[in-house]
């Protein structure tokens, strides 16, 4: 295995400040190199992908359906394409033990991956895996970017508001304070709660669990300037951005199924000399 590249400490690090600077970090999650370029050449600070849209777009379900090699083939290439980090969706991690997570993060590392999102789903029986499990797991990321000399940050997702329908709104709400405040503790730099809208729950997370939140844009959360009152740090779009591409290709592919829609493709002002000159640089 090759050494991790040079600079990529310094793009955790970078990726922790922009964390923490009081600013809303809102990311479109992409799956390609072209999109990572295109965020890029529009002055983000940082590239995330989503698992959900990197399997769609090459023929897989979500849910680790897409194999490991493919999708670090993947990466490896969006991270290839920018200078500035990229954070990657890795779900569960695509190992059914230590040996093979640990692995697996080491190959993350390698391809220049500056962070990641890890969430708390067990993907063999669908169920959240307990507070000490996913504690090993995410000391065990931890140590082994340390051991490589690489600031990984490590945005520790939850999936409690998604998957515990059983328990109350208040227990929902302890139950994911009492996950932030241990993955804090394992070494996460991020809290994802994932399918959290409540504001009021939002303010007393932010509060409780230390950590830079992320939230996922869903109907009904609150306005971007109410987030940023509120402490949120980041603002994730997951397979949103993907489905925005799909439905302007779907639409306008209805209506060409109808011999209409001509001018739509002439007048669009994405030209293939702007899409030369976004992956010639």
């Amino acid at each position: 295995m090759t050494k991790p590249n040079n600079i990529q400490p310094e793009k955790g690090n970078l990726l922790n400040t922009i964390h923490h600077n009081g600013k809303l970090l809102v990311l479109p999650n992409i799956w390609d190199p072209l999109g990572a370029i295109l965020l890029e050449s529009l002055g983000y600070a940082a590239v995330a992908t989503a698992s959900a849209s990197i399997a769609f777009s090459n023929g897989y379900p979500d849910g680790e359906k897409i194999p490991f090699k493919e999708l670090l083939h993947i990466l490896r290439k969006i991270v290839n394409s920018v200078t500035i980090p990229v954070t990657a969706d890795i779900e569960s991690g695509y190992a059914t033990n230590s040996a093979g997570l640990q692995e697996n993060i080491k190959m993350l590392l390698d391809a220049g991956i500056a962070g990641i999102n890890f969430e708390d789903t067990n993907k063999e029986d669908k169920t959240i895996i307990s507070i000490e499990a996913q504690c090993k797991k995410l000391s065990l990321i931890r140590n082994t970017a340390s051991g490589m000399g690489v600031s990984l940050f490590i945005n520790a997702r939850t999936d409690v508001y998604l998957k515990a329908n059983d328990l109350s709104d208040q227990e929902k709400l302890a139950e994911t304070i009492l996950r932030g405040k241990a993955y804090k503790d394992a070494g996460a730099d991020g809290f994802y709660p994932i399918f959290l809208k409540e504001e009021t729950a939002m303010k007393s997370i932010v509060k409780e669990v230390g950590l830079p939140v992320n939230i996922l844009i869903l109907p009904g959360i609150p306005r971007f300037e109410e987030l940023q009152d509120l402490g949120i740090a980041r603002v994730s779009l997951g397979p949103g951005f993907l489905k925005i591409a799909i439905n302007a290709m779907k639409n306008i592919a209805e209506k060409l199924l109808r011999n209409e829609g001509m001018q739509e493709v002439t007048d669009n002002p994405v030209t293939s000399a702007y899409l030369n000159t976004l992956i010639s640089k």
